[in-house]
């Protein structure tokens, strides 16, 4: 019996880590990406939709509005590598909380900030780092905190945009999709808006 136990051990191989998901709408969903597969802890992040009525939406139609859709981030993670608060932390600290227009140079609905919750205990930290961030910046912080639906993976070409080798077209002439990302995080005022609000404790943000 213990060996036949012990085969079956075998065939199936080791155990998985627990995987756990949150969702996060930060302005141009390729940012979000970039920063949070920096986390140790994060297994991936998937870029795409949220919050809207829609079924399948495209780039076109959520960037065009009336969607209802937010550009959002599907972030799996190993909670024994780093927890849900430490995230919704280090999330505030990636965006600026208090732009209800957009963010950055990104203006428009599907732009703004929202942290997509799945449960009550997902709320009341959500909840309490939304304070914890007002209390930080001494500003009213407009994110809301919305009940999670279906999330709708963006586009093939949206994935892993910030280090993709693939060759665009660009005003600046043809550009790596990765060399295309630097240039526009840099145009859009991301990190300098971050150290002006956050200081030290932007942590993403490049000097």
């Amino acid at each position: 019996m213990r060996f036949l136990i012990l085969i079956f051990a075998l065939l199936a191989g080791p155990v998985s880590a627990k995987t756990e998901t949150a969702i996060f709408a930060g302005g141009c969903f390729w940012c979000v990406e970039a920063d949070f597969e920096k986390v140790p802890g994060v297994k991936s992040v998937v870029s795409g939709y949220t919050g809207g009525t829609v079924e399948n939406p495209t780039y076109k139609q959520v960037s065009a509005g009336g969607t209802g859709h937010y550009e959002a981030a599907e972030i799996s993670y190993d909670p024994a590598k780093v927890s849900y608060e430490q995230l919704l932390k280090l999330f505030f600290r990636s965006v600026d909380p208090t732009d209800a227009g957009g963010q950055f140079c990104d203006r428009g609905d599907s732009y703004r900030t929202a942290i997509f919750v799945s449960d009550l205990a997902e709320r009341a930290l959500a909840e309490a780092a939304k304070a914890e961030a007002e209390a930080k910046l001494g500003r009213p912080v407009v994110t809301p905190i919305l009940d999670a639906g279906t999330f709708w993976k963006a586009e093939e070409y949206h994935q892993d945009y910030y280090k993709s080798g693939d060759f665009i077209f660009t005003r600046f002439g043809p550009r790596k999709k990765s060399s295309a990302y630097k240039l526009y995080r840099e145009s859009c005022g991301r990190d300098e808006r971050l150290r002006k609000l956050w200081g030290s404790e932007a942590v993403f943000s490049r000097e």
